[in-house]
């Protein structure tokens, strides 16, 4: 067990519940309202010390809290329409009336209790970031249904035509609810410390399949002739935002006993070949740190249009065909996605502003997988490229900027991801060098089993440091500076850096390449896919347009397979305005929704004036449909930074 202290103030309704780590059941009587049942096994608690507090949710879960979520949704594909009923199991004081929930456009047409009694609520003003609050008041309900609409243009999805598909045939549906776009289509509490458990419904039209982030149930069952209904359960809490859907043309390979992918047909043998690791991969991960604890781990590889590299939604993560170069070298983004199985899903951050347990935590993780699947020398060399996009940011923003600090006051904005995924990953790194790999792996394992399904802060991880892995050695403790990493900004003086052989090879031919200006084709086609972006990374900021030609000529970059690869070649050529450069980065642009593509690369353009700026507005008008709403958030930042 963790240090109570660092769990702050039990909200008393939930005292019993929380003291027992989620071991204790909920008591509630059979669903009536939904068409679905099931149990409810566990109750997550929540944390209400100030710390804890997330600003990005209207509810108050102190007095009033959801606890299950069970849907009955229909997909209309020709509307691009959500709609139906949310019927939501609360917990509350006895003196309790109201409950608040998240909104974010939905359209609500009653909220009921379970007699079928109309409930009266309000709908409060809306704020661009955060939607509007619902007010229900509820009086002695425990349990109510929504019956509501999403909005057309819910910012949590998005609806592909068919020729946005690689089958080309049928239309498409994708959800992406991180940080809190969920309350677009979903009634509900949407706060990561306010962990649910829920079940679904969701008919769509023939011969469309949908799948979720949950254990599916039964077969399909044909509903009103041209229509199938399909059940699906999360019986483990989760925070909200990891509620997800997809529905379209796809298919399924088992890949292994526990293991299996999801794509469009047209697609499937390749994903399954780039993903015929996962199984090890997921063997390697419980030998680390203990037992995969959601049953299946089945992955979907979406259209390009998805907005990132994956979301690590518990039984299916979601993954961007823009992993996919053939042979297995950006496979570390299935090694991410698996790795929140522990550290995210498992243990969450309660509020936005600790996002680093999630993602530095599982940045670590993966590196610990990769190290086990593909050996040393390629956990070392992807270990230092992450290094480096740390000393980049810090050299941009300054080692004493608030920003990129591990945790987040809420009047700081964050120096970029680099600093969330990259710097703590560094920490552990530090962390386990400083005190022995395996005194951390047993400090991490008991952190994750003592936290599972639990909310947590930078303060909590920091006094179970300080117990479970320090526990009384002073002299490790001061050697650690585990507050000034977690707390402070810049890098602490005993940093672990990356092994400078890892690359030693590689940052030779870039300073030769410096100096002469000449490629070695034979040196670039014996490389793998970490050299060959250190190495691009090592190019110098001016070329000219014969040293680009010559460059893509020797190591075919415009004709890559690797996006990643891709990518680096087209910020160098555009950043030094290769105009042979400017149709792949529109083909590229119009095939790729990724935002960590998307989004850079739009910004060179636009920081390239009167010559980038014209085709930046170009391709961006004629791309912009395609985009997910998260991805267009991200490029409309980039083109009014251009300006």
């Amino acid at each position: 067990m963790s240090n109570p202290v660092s769990r702050g103030v039990v909200v008393p309704a939930l005292a019993s519940l929380a003291l027992t780590g989620c071991a204790a059941t909920q008591s509630a009587s059979p669903l009536v309202s939904s068409p679905l049942a099931s149990s409810r096994p566990l109750v997550s608690p929540i944390l209400t010390s100030p710390e804890a507090r997330d600003t990005s949710t209207y509810a108050r879960p102190e007095e009033a809290r959801v606890t299950h979520v069970a849907l009955d949704l229909a997909l209309n594909f020709e509307a691009k329409d959500v709609f139906g009923t949310a019927t939501l199991d609360i917990m509350a004081d006895d003196d309790a009336d109201t409950v608040v929930l998240d909104s974010d456009g939905l359209r609500i047409s009653a909220i009921t209790d379970e007699q079928g009694n109309a409930l009266p609520y309000t709908v409060g003003e809306h704020d661009e970031e955060l939607g509007e609050p619902i007010t229900v008041r509820m009086g002695a309900a425990r349990r109510i249904t929504v019956t509501y609409r999403a909005a057309p243009d819910a910012a949590a999805l998005q609806w592909l035509d068919p020729e946005q598909t690689a089958g080309g045939e049928h239309p498409y549906l994708f959800s992406q609810g991180q940080a809190i776009l969920n309350r677009t289509w979903i009634p509900t509490q949407d706060s990561p410390g306010i962990r649910q458990t829920w079940e679904a419904r969701i008919t769509a039209p023939k011969p469309l399949t949908v799948v979720m982030s949950g254990l599916s149930g039964s077969e399909p069952v044909e509903v009103d002739g041209d229509r199938r209904a399909f059940t699906f359960s999360m019986d483990k809490p989760v925070p909200p935002y990891l509620i997800a859907l997809a529905a379209g043309d796809i298919a399924f390979r088992e890949l292994g006993p526990r293991t299996g992918v999801w794509t469009e047909p047209v697609m499937l043998d390749r994903a399954a070949a780039e993903l015929a690791d996962t199984e090890a991969m997921v063997a390697a991960a419980e030998k680390l740190y203990g037992d995969y604890r959601w049953g299946r781990y089945d992955m979907i590889v979406l259209p390009p249009a998805f907005p990132y590299g994956g979301m690590e939604n518990p039984v299916m993560t979601f993954l961007t065909p823009t992993f996919i170069a053939g042979d297995r070298s950006l496979t570390g983004l299935v090694a991410h996605e698996l790795a929140h199985s522990w550290s995210g899903n498992l243990v969450t951050n309660s509020n936005w502003r600790d996002s680093w347990l999630n993602e530095g935590v599982t940045s670590y993780f993966e590196g610990r997988i990769t190290e086990e699947i593909y050996g040393e020398q390629r956990a070392r060399q992807e270990e230092a490229l992450s290094f480096a996009t740390v000393e980049n940011v810090l050299a941009e923003a300054g080692a004493n900027d608030p920003g990129t600090a591990l945790h987040q006051p809420d009047d700081v904005e964050s120096a970029g991801s680099e600093i969330v995924y990259d710097k703590g990953a560094a920490f552990l790194r530090t962390v386990e060098q400083i005190a022995g790999r395996e005194r951390f792996d047993a400090w991490l394992r008991q952190w994750f089993d003592n936290h599972a399904f639990q909310p947590a802060t930078s303060q909590m991880i920091l006094a179970d440091m300080q117990a479970n892995l320090v526990a009384g050695d002073e002299e490790l403790g001061r050697r650690l500076m585990l507050r000034e990493w977690i707390f402070e900004p810049g890098l602490p003086a005993n940093v672990k850096r990356p092994d400078p052989q890892a690359f030693a090879g590689v940052d030779g031919a870039a300073a030769r390449y410096a100096a002469t200006r000449q490629p070695d084709a034979a040196a670039w086609q014996g490389w793998n896919s970490a050299e060959r972006l250190r190495f691009l990374s090592k190019l110098p900021d001016e070329m000219s347009a014969a040293q680009l030609a010559a460059l893509d000529s020797a190591f075919g970059l415009s004709g890559s397979g690797n996006n990643e690869v891709l990518f680096a070649w087209l910020r160098t050529a555009l950043s030094n305005r290769y105009e042979p450069a400017v149709p792949v980065a529109e083909a590229f642009l119009a095939r790729v929704g990724r935002m960590k593509f998307v989004a850079p690369l739009f910004g060179v353009l636009m920081g390239e004036g009167e010559w980038g700026q014209p085709i930046a507005r170009r391709i961006y008008a004629a791309t912009y449909p395609s985009y997910h709403a998260v991805t267009r958030g991200a490029v409309d930042r980039a083109m009014k930074a251009g300006d």
